[in-house]
């Protein structure tokens, strides 16, 4: 009998131990402190804010892990004070700063940073972050305070805003939905806000220092960095309590159940084809075949995708990249790559076109780099892909698609991809950026309208970095933002993360999802890899994430609706089919286990939690294992996946 692994590494991929937060109260005031950076800010059981952090980027717009040192907590009723002395550094340049963070029972609460470099130090970023919720606010009304004093009414963004939607700020005030009033005071340096929903995250984020500004700059030695940030928070609202399980209802028809797909890259290509058994067995609709002849891809690249495509039962689908900068070197380009496909059978069904150029950032108010025109590029794929489906958009995040919209007159479909860990890389920022994409969804359809739009070759990880050289290798197989293969990709919590995408793209209207790889850092299936693999390097088999989407590939096309659930923080989930035979798919987006109160009707199920995690990962049909609902009801435990069958 193969042995269980771990718990650790069933649910996170890594034996990386994570120390926990620090609850700081004072009276209704409560925060969590984490890593010398404040989380969860309420006020009377309520979030007000998402986190103030005092954080320092390198040149990439990677964000450095402090050290520190001489931490202190004094904690009393009605106060608490944290002070510290925190240092970055890396070959060549380091930066140090002193924090002092202090709440009152009273709602005010102060957070300073005072730092200087200790030698040339190059940054996109350094100073205050503050992260404002989504829930409840967006769309609604807040002041803003400019630095010269004025004041004027305004809205958080509804649909995403592109460009920052808010600038030149010194305060911001708002009432949160249950009914405090916030005032957030920031001092020392010119703030501006960004709708971080773009990358997913589930957040307005008030950050320091303009983009307009030149980056990355340097902060030379010596000089002193002084900021303050002052939140007052006042009303008198009742408590906020949480039940103690999530209630969980059928809501509004959304639809159909889209196709759902994977994204192959060609260096991947041969190991897909030693796990062609399980991967059919999985029964992806389409898959999303990589070509960047920047990277010497060819026809025998194309060809070995082809090949995994045929036997995994798949459609394939072109997504190419056109390394032309110029209008007649990109027609040149892709005429020549239509001769190269339709000479091995134009197999294509949907050609997707990227200039290369676009897989980069272009920030607000930077000049854009030297293009194909899109519009241009799309008549020539016409003539080079006849009969072929031509989508447009951008093989990078949402966030590019939105700053530089397609022309949709010239294509049948619109796509984009998205990464949970952007901005960051802790398992609660991961499953917050569930929150955000309901809103990508609604962005994405109003930006694609009238022809439909897909998602992917999405996943938790980023396959490339849009935002510097590269995505982070992570050969010490930890959580961190940015990583390539992320240890996550292969625990529960992966599985859960995956459903919950799946659920929230799928009834927002995407034609098509696509998410992760037959095999790789993205993979559905252990294939050995340069980077380690706790448990199935050993044992080899199916990562969590291959049930659900197994589960929900078969149902494509079947009508779908939305789950409504108490608390979708907790558990998120959808329903596919018909009354009489309904599919119910849930998962708990937590690390602790969760009581549900389920709707009429459920009559059998399957789970896969940290105690099936050997056997599911042997056996392709495991969530066909089906049991009766039992009469005492169902606790998931954390981050598990549930099954329900069900006259609902």
């Amino acid at each position: 009998m193969t042995p269980t692994p771990s718990r650790a590494v069933a649910l996170y991929g890594t034996e990386e131990q994570v120390p926990p937060p620090r609850l700081l109260t004072a009276g209704p005031l409560s925060a969590e402190l984490e890593a010398g950076n404040l989380r969860d800010i309420r006020f009377a059981g309520a979030e007000v804010l998402r986190a103030v952090s005092y954080i320092v980027r390198d040149k990439d717009w990677g964000t450095y892990s402090p050290t520190l040192d001489a931490l202190e907590v004094q904690q009393e009723p009605d106060r608490f004070v944290v002070t510290y002395r925190a240092r970055v550094a890396e070959p060549g340049q380091a930066f140090a700063y002193e924090a002092r963070i202090e709440g009152r029972a009273d709602g005010t609460l102060t957070f300073t940073g005072s730092g200087a470099a200790e030698t040339p130090f190059l940054t996109n970023r350094t100073g205050f972050v503050i992260l404002h919720p989504i829930a409840g606010v967006a769309g609604g009304p807040v002041t803003l305070t400019h630095v010269d004093g004025r004041q004027v009414e305004g809205r958080f963004p509804d649909l995403i805003d592109p460009v920052q939607p808010m600038m030149d700020l010194r305060a911001l005030e708002h009432v949160s939905p249950e009914g405090h009033r916030v005032h957030c005071l920031m001092e020392g340096d010119t703030f501006e806000m960004e709708d971080q929903r773009n990358w997913t995250d589930a957040s307005y984020k008030t950050y320091v220092r303009p983009l307009a500004l030149p980056w990355p700059y340097e902060l030379e030695p010596g000089a002193r960095l002084e900021q303050k940030i002052t939140l007052r928070i006042t009303g008198a609202a009742g408590a906020a309590t949480r039940a103690e399980g999530v209630t969980l209802d059928l809501g509004r028809e959304a639809g159909r159940m889209p196709a759902l797909g994977m994204g192959l890259d060609p260096g991947d290509a041969a190991a897909a084809l030693t796990c062609a058994d399980p991967l059919r067995a999985l029964g992806p609709a389409h898959l999303l075949c990589h070509h960047d002849p920047r990277r010497g891809h060819d026809r025998a690249s194309l060809q070995a995708q082809l090949d995994v495509a045929q036997a995994l039962g798949a459609e394939p689908w072109l997504e190419a990249v056109i390394a032309a900068t110029d209008d007649a070197g990109a027609e040149a380009e892709v005429t020549a790559l239509g001769a190269t496909v339709a000479g091995l059978g134009a197999p294509f069904a949907t050609v997707l076109l990227s200039p290369a150029p676009d897989l980069k950032c272009t920030l607000p108010g930077s000049v854009w780099p030297e293009a194909p025109d899109a519009a241009a590029l799309a008549q020539v794929a016409r003539q080079a892909f006849p009969g072929a489906r031509l989508g447009g958009g951008m093989f990078s995040y949402f966030t590019e698609l939105n700053r530089k919209r397609p022309p949709v007159d010239a294509l049948d479909l619109v796509s984009f991809t998205t990464s949970a860990m952007v901005h960051a890389g802790d398992d609660r920022s991961v499953m917050e950026s569930l929150e955000a994409l309901p809103a990508i969804a609604r962005s994405a359809a109003e930006i694609a309208r009238p022809l439909p739009f897909a998602v992917g070759p999405s996943a938790m990880g980023m396959r490339a970095n849009p935002y510097g050289a590269a995505p982070k290798d992570n050969p010490d197989n930890i959580r961190q933002a940015m990583n390539f293969n992320d240890p996550r990709q292969r625990g529960l919590l992966g599985a859960a993360w995956t459903l919950g995408a799946l659920a929230q793209f799928a009834t927002g209207g995407a034609e098509a999802v696509a998410l992760g790889a037959p095999v790789g850092a993205f993979g559905a299936v252990h294939v050995p890899t340069r980077f380690p693999q706790p448990w199935y390097d050993d044992h080899g088999g199916l990562y969590p994430l291959f049930h659900p989407l197994r589960g929900l590939a078969r149902l494509r096309g079947q009508p779908l609706r939305r789950v409504d659930s108490s608390d979708p923080a907790r558990v998120l989930g959808l329903a596919v089919g018909t009354p009489g035979e309904t599919e119910i798919w849930l998962a708990n987006l937590t690390a602790d286990p969760v009581r549900l109160h389920l709707p009429q009707g459920a009559r059998q199920m399957a789970c896969l939690s940290a105690a099936e995690f050997a056997e599911a990962a042997e056996d392709p049909g495991f969530l066909d294992r089906l049991a009766p609902v039992p009469d005492a009801g169902i606790s998931l435990d954390a981050y598990s996946v549930l099954r329900l069958l069900g006259a609902f």
